[in-house]
C-alpha cells in the first residue's frame, strides 16, 4: 500500500500552542497527557460533565505543541468547544494543513494505533492521494472498534460505553477532568451496562447508531445481556467476562 491509497480524507488536524497546552488538556480530557509523545499518540475524548462523549480524536505531540487528529466534519465544532474551555489562557487553537494516513502493515515513520495493535499504523503527512476511508472503515469495523460522531453520538453515549477503557482512552490515575465523576464511578463499580458494538447489517431500530450497507455492518448501543449477533472480539470478550 503506497501513499496514494493511505490518506484518510475524512480526518483533519488542529494544532494547539501556547501557555501550558498539556496542562490545559490534562484538566479537560480523560487521557493522561504525560503518555502523549511523538512516538505514542493517544486516543481521547472530550466529554460532557455527565461523562458522555462529545468528540473523539487522537492526540499527537509536536514539540511543545499538541496536534489533534479528528473528524474533518467535526473540526470546527471541536475547536469552538475547546475555545470555550480555554477562557483567558494564552493558547491558540488553529486548523492546519496536513493529512492523516493509515496502513494495516508497519512502515517507516508510522506508529501503532494506540487503541488496538490490530488496527494497524498511522502517520501524519501531506493531504494527498486517494481516499483510504473505506478500506480503513472496513478494517476497523471488522475488529469491533467504533469511532466518530455518527457511531459514538454526541452527548448520547457514556465514555465507558464507547469501550474507552478497553481501547486505552481513559486514565484512572491522572486527576480531575470533565466527566470524571460518572466515568470513575462506573469503573469502580466494575459494571458497564451498555456497549457500542458492531453487528451484521439488520433492521435499524432505536439502538442503531450507524449503518454501512456496502460493508454489511451496523453499529448499535446494546445492553451487555442482549448483545445478540454482535461481533465480540477478544478484547471486548475479556472485559465482559471480567464484569460478569
Amino acid at each position: 500500500m503506497d501513499d496514494t491509497s493511505t490518506w484518510l480524507d475524512d480526518r483533519a488536524l488542529l494544532r494547539l500552542t501556547g501557555d501550558d497546552v498539556r496542562g490545559f488538556l490534562q484538566g479537560l480530557l480523560p487521557q493522561d497527557m504525560a503518555s502523549v509523545t511523538a512516538e505514542t499518540p493517544q486516543w481521547a475524548g472530550l466529554l460532557t460533565p455527565q461523562g458522555k462523549a462529545l468528540f473523539d480524536f487522537l492526540l499527537w505531540a509536536d514539540g511543545d505543541a499538541i496536534l489533534i487528529d479528528c473528524e474533518a466534519s467535526a473540526r470546527d465544532a471541536l475547536a469552538k468547544r475547546l475555545t470555550m474551555y480555554r477562557l483567558r489562557r494564552a493558547i491558540a487553537i488553529e486548523p492546519i494543513e496536513g493529512g492523516v494516513h493509515w496502513s494495516p502493515a508497519p512502515r517507516a515513520g508510522a506508529v501503532p494505533d494506540p487503541r488496538l495493535a490490530d488496527l494497524g499504523y498511522r502517520w501524519l503527512g501531506d493531504a494527498a492521494g486517494a481516499s483510504a476511508a473505506h478500506p480503513w472503515r472496513a478494517h476497523r469495523l471488522s475488529l469491533g472498534v467504533t469511532e466518530g460522531i455518527d457511531e459514538l453520538g454526541s452527548d448520547k453515549t457514556l465514555w465507558l460505553e464507547c469501550n474507552a477503557e478497553e481501547l486505552h482512552g481513559v486514565s484512572y490515575t491522572k486527576g480531575c477532568y470533565v466527566g470524571q465523576e460518572n466515568t470513575a464511578r462506573m469503573h469502580y463499580r466494575a459494571k458497564v451496562n451498555r456497549r457500542l458494538v458492531v453487528a451484521p447489517l439488520g433492521e435499524a431500530g432505536d439502538r442503531t447508531r450507524a449503518v454501512y450497507p456496502e460493508l454489511g455492518r451496523m453499529v448499535e448501543l446494546r445492553r451487555v445481556e442482549a448483545l445478540g449477533d454482535a461481533l465480540v472480539p477478544e478484547w471486548l470478550a475479556a472485559a465482559l467476562a471480567a464484569e460478569a
